[in-house]
């Protein structure tokens, strides 16, 4: 019976896990800590999970393996190398485990994004069918090498470039590549926009198949930029095993509740989109939109283990974000309410807009008019990261990249702030940071790539390129 394997795409997160089944059992990898996604696609697929495996402790999410394995009694395969507090069956090189008649697994150590890091090779009785990578091999490049700290960077990039030619000298050009990293993971060294790869496509196009090892070291190095700050705990998290997650309905908080935790300081979240925002929004509110990849900058941002109150529009809105930050360890949001602003303020004085403005009414202002009457611009802030800014950059803007902002507010001139990043999204958190500061903000909600379309100029090393 030949092999099917369905993806499970955690797109907010820029990551994959895998079913794969022969019709009757299946083996899940790298599931997300939501297991409730995967025993749903089991239910619709008629098949029992017998196997689930772990490619590496993950740095960016919290796992749901262990959960997942206790739910269903299924076999839970973790390198043995790996130090982790639970049970677990122990995989190293050269095992093969047996899923089930003409459907096995061979475990490869692969090293390079972590120290212990396996991948799945899969066959059938006609030959290996394809890989399951995790964070080696992606499509289009590799794994990032330095989450276990920039000490180890260099050491794991040679692993890395070493466990990519293993797996390519071992694998047919047409075997499957199944990655779990690589669709906007901050755990990518490089971004891709294929959807599917097989080790053949990756011979032409990975830099590591492509590059000696100095060169790939090298280059890969030079194009790490910052990370999310709560991997620190994703690690730790996963070496101690998450039990199943909470996701019943957060608790509802009033008009007043609000107030008193926007007087306290507490990072109050509107989910609703950036737009809506800046129509009206409760004054002292932070902008996440579930538009964008909330978890990743709202864990990013915030201070570990603060409390986070959400808002949205309806009950839905909550749910999904009360189920994206699961994914990344913030289990129980410290309270929710839904609705509008007027509902959600308890007085007029409580609500605020934002002004919005494109790259063209930039130019304009600096030309010495002012479209649909914005004001100056004293300040423009480029919150983009520092290899984006590197790539060039607007003449004469301040750099703070976001996730240094919440600390270094006070290092942003004095006068009109107009803050910008590369499409919108950050930029809107960004404005709202500093609008809770006690700035006056003009959020540009624009696309970066057409700003020197306007007559603005681009400057920085790479800008001519």
């Amino acid at each position: 019976m030949p092999i099917d394997v369905e993806v499970v795409e955690t797109s907010s997160l820029g990551d994959r896990s895998y079913l794969a089944h022969d019709g009757q059992v299946a083996l899940v990898v790298d599931p997300q800590r939501d297991i409730d996604r995967v025993l749903a696609l089991a239910g619709r697929l008629g098949v029992r999970i017998t196997h689930v495996a772990e490619t590496h402790l993950h740095n960016d999410y919290v796992s749901g393996g262990l959960a997942l394995a206790k739910v269903t009694g299924a076999a839970y395969l973790v390198a043995a190398a790996e130090d982790v507090a639970f049970d677990r069956v122990p995989v190293a090189d050269g095992d093969e485990v047996a899923v089930a008649e003409g459907f096995r697994l061979a475990v490869l150590a692969t090293p390079g994004h972590t120290f212990h890091h396996v991948s799945y090779l899969v066959s059938t009785a006609d030959g290996p069918l394809g890989v399951f990578t995790g964070g080696s091999l992606l499509f289009g490049t590799t794994g990032r090498t330095d989450l276990l700290g920039r000490q180890h960077a260099h050491t794991l990039a040679r692993h890395q470039h070493a466990s990519v030619r293993r797996l390519a000298d071992l694998l047919p050009d047409g075997a499957r590549v199944w990655p779990t990293h690589g669709f906007g993971s901050f755990c990518s060294a490089t971004q891709s926009d294929a959807s599917d790869s097989t080790i053949g496509r990756e011979r032409d196009a990975n830099p590591a198949l492509r590059l000696e090892a100095e060169d790939f070291v090298t280059e890969t190095l030079a194009g790490l930029d910052a990370y999310p700050a709560y991997y620190a705990h994703m690690g730790m998290r996963n070496g101690e095993g998450a039990e199943l997650v909470d996701l019943t309905p957060v608790r509802r908080a009033e008009s007043a509740e609000l107030a008193e935790r926007l007087d306290a300081g507490e990072w109050v979240v509107d989910l609703r989109s950036r737009k809506a925002f800046a129509h009206r929004h409760l004054a002292g509110t932070l902008s996440f939109g579930l538009e964008g990849p909330m978890s990743t900058w709202l864990g990013w941002l915030a201070p570990w283990g603060a409390p986070i109150t959400l808002l949205g529009e309806s009950a839905a809105q909550v749910e999904q974000a009360q189920r994206e930050l699961a994914r990344i360890g913030i289990d129980r949001p410290a309270a929710a309410a839904t609705g509008s602003p007027e509902q959600w303020a308890t007085d007029e004085s409580r609500l605020a807009v934002l002004a919005t403005a494109t790259f063209a009414d930039l130019a304009a202002v600096r030309a010495g008019r002012r479209p649909h009457g914005l004001p100056d611009a004293d300040v423009v802030l480029d919150v983009r990261l520092a290899g984006e800014w590197r790539a060039g950059h607007l003449d004469g803007a301040v750099h703070v990249p976001l996730p240094e902002l919440p600390a270094r507010v006070g290092d942003v001139p004095d006068g009109v702030v107009w803050v910008h990043c590369q499409s919108g999204y950050r930029a809107a958190v960004a404005a709202s940071l500093l609008a809770r500061a006690g700035r006056r903000v003009v959020h540009v909600d624009d696309d970066y790539d057409t700003a020197a379309g306007t007559g603005l100029r681009v400057v920085g090393q790479e800008a001519g390129r």
